[in-house]
């Protein structure tokens, strides 16, 4: 597989009403091909979400997003483009952040979370020198983080309930 320079092609799902803002790093091949987030059938980020809100596991984009906006959630990326090889987060290199600053200032965003440690380490370096909001790391929901079961990550993601 060849590195390839590629940029977002999702938008960010969030309203006015958004208290939320869980960011990810970049989206994997699958989530590209299927046009939205978290796409691979074997990440764990729906399920998780699920849980947490105490409803059915989201199958549609738009129930995807349903879920979303009704628990005042905003989810998007780190990066807006950047060389990568495959979903490889550790290939990523010449990375271009997302500008959130709209979306925070829009909406009532108090709480920022990030998927993952590729996600905390992205965000450190590009966003939180613009937001000056601390984000809180929550383990990856990937299936390469085969150490956390869905149990283990359901638990420790419902501080996102705000």
């Amino acid at each position: 597989m060849k590195e390839e320079h590629i940029t977002h092609p999702i938008a960010p799902v969030w309203d006015e009403n958004s208290r939320v803002l869980i960011l990810g790093s970049f989206p994997s091949v699958k989530s590209r091909e299927n046009g939205f987030f978290y796409g691979h059938r074997q990440n764990r980020f729906w399920k998780v979400l699920s849980a947490v809100f105490d409803c059915p596991v989201p199958k549609t984009t738009e129930e995807k997003k349903r879920l979303l906006l009704q628990n005042s959630v905003a989810l998007w990326d780190v990066i807006a483009s950047c060389d990568i090889t495959g979903s490889a987060d550790s290939s990523i290199k010449n990375a271009k952040p997302n500008d959130i600053l709209p979306i925070i200032m829009k909406s009532k965003i108090t709480a920022v979370f990030v998927n993952g440690n590729t996600a905390a380490k992205l965000y450190e370096k590009y966003l939180f020198p613009e937001t000056k909001i601390k984000a809180t790391v929550l383990p990856s929901t990937s299936p390469a983080n085969a150490r956390f079961t869905l149990e283990m990550l359901v638990e420790r993601w419902k501080v996102i309930q705000i």
